[in-house]
């Protein structure tokens, strides 16, 4: 049983929507990503659906999955985009994304990355320190023009995830801590290059329950009303991304509970008038995506079996990064159970790390085709060309229709820029 509606079992053989996988590995090769469009607008569907009548701005964490195709459906379906690279601005524009739907994450932005946002027209920069800010104000003082400014609050709050998916404690690179805020919100208040409009926090991600957000927002609201005694008044309040997909058995928290919570709670401080920010990631794409990859070899000793695939850890890092447990499924399955073994689903790089899951039941033949499953968000991102490796083609499924969203690299082309000296 898959954990993804659009990637379903259908006459024995499972399908992306309409298309036997099996048909797709065919014609495009394997290692390959493939993504459901419906999937995407479902996706979304909920967070639209959560918000409806509310001041609310879904802006896609587009780190989970920046391919062209993906960005473009949620610009049509009316999504923001929360960046955190000079490169991310140009993937959104270059698709006819609205600079001012924009907010500019991350803790290191460099000058040039803040001019070309600046010139773009974004709708905030999210600032995670009182250098960043500094330099924003400087660069958008030689500019000419004002930068809008909105601080990354760290409100050590423990969002019971994954380490190192965690960005809300203190020990975290992430933001301002809480207990600096106040005195950084003074700053940026005097330096006449900078307006600020908002305040944002982000505590982590594959988040299942409510209460760590309400946990934060309470701190929020708390630095709101000190900044507001102040004279400082914001337009926005951004909780960030980080509600989590199910990879396995996980209970999920749905838009429409996290956002019922949230504007009880701001009902309740008389705070509804400000807008709400937040910026979904794994949640829109996590569970839209599969990676097909080809059962090369099998290998059997007295320790363990290995099925040694195409795809490596490459293609997908996040066994390897965090330890992450993906749900794999056999395309075509046999019927006799009996020949099952426990495989070690590995792939061809020169690494103990090289391994996309362990210990799961199979009954397999060298030729199989397998899909490692939630493989929509932080996966294709990730991919690297180590071993001179091509990095796989990305797939969009529309119904019965296939859509080469991103060729397959080529050998050639990963050296094609290099030069050798005599």
């Amino acid at each position: 049983m898959t954990v993804a509606p659009h990637f379903q079992f259908k006459n024995g053989a499972l399908h992306a929507e309409d298309i036997p996988l099996s048909d797709l590995a065919r014609q495009f090769g394997t290692p390959l990503y493939v993504y459901s469009r419906q999937a995407l607008r479902d996706a979304w569907e909920a967070y639209r659906s959560a918000a409806q009548g509310r001041n609310v701005l879904v802006c896609f964490g587009m780190k989970a999955n920046s391919n062209l195709a993906v960005l473009n459906e949620f610009k049509n379906l009316g999504s923001g985009f929360d960046i955190v690279s000079g490169g991310e601005l140009a993937r959104v524009l270059a698709v006819g994304g609205d600079a001012s739907r924009i907010v500019f994450s991350g803790v290191g932005k460099q000058a040039w990355e803040m001019q070309a946002a600046l010139k773009a027209g974004v709708k905030c920069f999210n600032v995670e320190s009182e250098a960043e800010l500094l330099r924003l104000a400087e660069v958008a003082k030689q500019a000419g023009t004002i930068a809008p400014v909105s601080l990354r609050v760290n409100p050590d709050v423990d969002a019971q995830t994954h380490p190192y998916i965690s960005t809300g404690l203190k020990e975290n690179k992430f933001g301002i801590a809480i207990e600096s805020a106040v005195a950084v919100y003074q700053l940026a208040a005097t330096l006449p290059s900078l307006e600020i409009v908002g305040v944002d926090c982000h505590i982590g991600s594959q988040i299942t329950e409510v209460s760590p957000y309400l946990d934060a927002l309470e701190k929020l609201i708390k630095l709101i009303e000190t900044l507001a005694d102040l004279g400082i008044h914001l337009k926005h309040l951004d909780l960030g991304g980080g509600i989590g997909i199910r990879y396995t058995d996980e209970t999920l928290l749905s838009p429409t509970v996290l956002l019922d919570k949230i504007f009880q709670a701001l009902d309740a401080h008389k705070l509804s008038h400000l807008q709400l920010v937040l910026e979904p990631g794994r949640s829109l794409v996590g569970n839209a995506g599969v990676l097909l990859t080809t059962v090369e070899y099998l290998k059997h000793s007295d320790a363990k079996n290995f099925a040694i695939v195409d795809a490596a850890m490459n293609d997908l890092l996040r066994p390897t990064l965090y330890d992450a447990w993906h749900s794999v499924e056999a395309v075509v399955p046999r019927s006799n159970t009996s020949e099952s073994k426990a495989y070690d689903i590995v792939g061809p790089i020169c690494e103990s790390g090289d391994w996309l899951a362990r210990d799961r039941e199979f009954d397999l033949q060298q030729g199989d085709l397998l899909a490692i499953m939630s493989a929509g968000a932080y996966a294709f991102t990730m991919a690297s060309q180590y071993n001179t490796r091509p990095r796989a083609a990305e797939i969009m499924v529309d119904g019965v229709h296939a859509h080469v969203v991103r060729p397959r690299e080529t050998v050639e082309s990963l050296f094609a820029s290099e030069t050798v000296i005599d």
